[in-house]
């Protein structure tokens, strides 16, 4: 991996990579907050993971997450919503699908299965090269916002014990059953390959999941306009009562969708994944 730039930030340094994937076949860009603690030892990771039309800027330059990460000591890896630039007919004509829609699933329709292999990414090939290129423990956590909530929710519900803790901002939870969802699944996993829906959707997972019952934290503004039909957080609710899991469901009244909700409860969610990164 190649860094690109580099910019100091609460005495830690906010650092741009770019990489060829083998994964998406595409240039890949991420960026990673390395707190000072890192510049004499190795500390633990929490990927971030963004939502429709974002890029690998968007958390890094709007949730205001850096002084909370150099308190805990943690590194911030912001990866990228989807591949770039891969000439795939369609793939930017709307903000819900193709670019900066990845929806971290790996897609087998044909037309988009080269490419769109956003969830071996962010399991397998990004952490590798973190592991391999910074100064970090095995320690990892993940969380992330709308479609990056679901893709936090779902990664950590499909990979039992790989990460300690997870977190989400107004996640996606059943996207089997909410407009963006449908979409996305049928452009890339196909209209009647239900059981790949199904491995993809948070609620359904917890039906099957035998992992550790780690409480999960999740922040929901009560004025977000996608709350009723596109988010669906009860379902969660019901989903992780019916696992066993705890869940701690913060409806917050108020707040929005927005990067301004998110910065308001950042600092929560890092503590929470430093009380597992750090025990």
């Amino acid at each position: 991996m190649k860094l690109v730039n580099s910019i100091k930030c609460f005495g830690g340094a906010v650092n741009k990579y770019v990489h060829k994937s083998g994964v998406t076949q595409c240039d890949m860009t991420f960026t990673v907050f390395l707190p000072s603690k890192a510049a004499t030892q190795k500390v633990p990771s929490l990927y971030y993971l963004s939502g429709l039309t974002c890029t690998p800027e968007n958390f890094i330059t709007k949730a205001g997450a850096f002084a909370a990460a150099e308190r805990e000591g943690i590194v911030l890896v912001a990866p990228d919503t989807s591949p770039r630039g891969v000439d795939i007919e369609g793939e930017d004509e709307s903000y819900d699908f193709g670019s900066s829609a990845g929806f971290y699933m790996d897609a087998t329709e044909p037309k988009w299965r080269k490419h769109y292999n956003m969830y071996s990414y962010i399991t397998a090939e990004l952490p590798e090269l973190v592991r391999e290129g910074l100064p970090v423990t095995d320690a990892a956590s993940i969380f992330g916002h709308s479609m990056g909530g679901h893709g936090a929710l779902t990664i950590y519900l499909k990979n039992p014990g790989t990460y300690r803790s997870v977190s989400a901002f107004s996640p996606i939870c059943n996207p089997t059953d909410c407009p963006w969802g449908v979409k996305a699944f049928s452009g890339y996993l196909g209209e009647e390959n239900k059981e790949a829906w199904e491995s993809y959707d948070a609620v359904l997972l917890l039906n099957n999941y035998s992992g550790p019952k780690t409480e999960i934290l999740v922040d929901q503004g009560l004025e977000d306009s996608f709350l009723d039909e596109q988010l669906k957080p009860e379902r969660l609710a019901k989903a992780c009562e019916k696992a066993g899991i705890p869940l701690n469901l913060r409806m917050q009244e108020g707040y929005d969708h927005s990067y301004f909700f998110i910065s308001t409860f950042v600092d929560d969610h890092i503590a929470f994944h430093a009380k597992h990164l750090l025990a």
